[in-house]
C-alpha cells in the first residue's frame, strides 16, 4: 500500500452553514489489489459512521451509482455488517439516471439489491432521487426541498454530510456532473437537472456547493481503464476536469484505488 503526505485537519463542527474557504489537500492511497480497495474503504467509511453516531447519533451519506461501488456494498453488507447501527444511518444519492426506481440503470436500485435490502434500515432513512418524474428539474426541485427539511437548512445554507461516495468517469464527471454541461456553473441550488448531450439524456445530480460542503468525500476507483484520466485529475491541474473541483472547503477529500487504477501515479 502507497500513501500520499496528506495534511489532515479534523471535520468542523457539525454545522450547515458554507464553511470558511479552507480546501483540504487529497489523501491518495494505491492499493495492491481490488479485495483490499474495498476492504480499506469499508473500514474507513464505518470508521467515520461510528464517529458521527457517537457525536450526532446519526450518519448520513451520499451514495454513488455506477458498478464500482457495488463491492464496497458488499464488504459492508458482509465482513462488516455489525460495525455500524444500521438503523442510524440515513442514505442519500450524489446523483440518479432518470429512470424509475426499478429500472436496471436506476443508482438507487442497484444500491438497494447489493447494500438497503441486507440491513433492517427505516424505509424513512433511504430518501431517493425521484427519477420516475417525468421532468428532471421538478425531480431536483423535489429532492432539494428533500435535503432543505432533513438538514433544517436556512437560505444560503448547504448540507453538510458525513460521507459522500463518489466515481469518476473517463471524461473526468463525477456524480452527473459531466464537462460542458450546465450544472457545473450552478452555485445556488442544492441539485439539478442536467442534460448530458453526450449520452443523449437527462440526469438529476447534486451540485458543487453540496459536495464542497460534506465532511468526507471519497472518490472509489478502481481498474486499469482509469489510470489515464486519474493521473490527469491528480498531476494535471489545468486538465479543468469535473471531479478536480471537488475540493472539501472544511472536510477530508480521499482517492481511493486499486493499483491497476493508479499505475500513472
Amino acid at each position: 500500500m502507497t500513501s500520499w503526505p496528506y495534511w489532515a485537519r479534523p471535520a468542523a463542527p457539525y454545522s450547515t452553514a458554507q464553511p470558511e474557504l479552507m480546501s483540504s489537500e487529497p489523501q491518495v492511497r494505491v492499493f495492491p489489489s481490488t479485495e483490499e480497495l474495498f476492504r480499506a474503504a469499508a473500514e474507513t467509511f464505518c470508521r467515520i459512521g461510528s464517529e458521527a453516531i457517537r457525536q450526532r447519533e446519526r450518519f448520513t451519506v451520499a451514495l454513488s451509482g455506477g458498478s464500482t461501488p457495488r463491492s464496497l456494498h458488499q464488504q459492508l453488507a458482509t465482513t462488516f455488517s455489525s460495525q455500524l447501527p444500521w438503523d442510524q444511518v440515513f442514505f442519500f444519492w450524489g446523483d440518479e439516471r432518470h429512470v424509475p426506481p426499478d429500472f436496471p440503470e436506476s443508482n438507487f436500485r442497484m444500491a438497494k439489491e447489493t447494500l438497503l435490502s441486507k440491513f433492517p434500515v427505516p424505509a424513512d432513512h433511504v430518501l431517493r432521487m425521484p427519477g420516475e418524474l417525468p421532468d428532471a428539474n421538478q425531480a431536483a426541485g423535489l429532492y432539494e426541498q428533500t435535503l432543505r427539511e432533513f438538514f433544517h437548512l436556512a437560505p444560503g445554507q448547504f448540507p453538510r454530510f458525513d460521507f459522500v461516495l463518489l466515481g469518476i468517469g473517463g471524461d473526468g464527471h463525477t456524480a452527473s456532473l459531466f464537462p460542458g454541461t450546465k450544472a457545473l456553473e450552478e452555485k445556488q441550488h442544492l441539485v439539478a437537472g442536467n442534460w448530458v448531450e453526450q449520452h443523449s439524456t437527462w440526469r438529476i445530480t447534486v451540485t458543487y456547493p453540496v459536495l464542497n460542503n460534506a465532511a468526507n468525500v471519497m472518490f472509489l476507483v478502481e481498474g486499469s481503464g482509469k489510470a489515464g484520466i486519474v493521473s490527469k485529475a491528480l498531476k494535471d491541474p489545468s486538465a479543468n476536469l469535473p471531479c478536480q473541483r471537488v475540493r472539501p472547503e472544511n472536510g477530508n477529500l480521499m482517492w481511493y484505488m486499486d493499483q491497476t487504477a493508479g499505475a500513472g501515479l
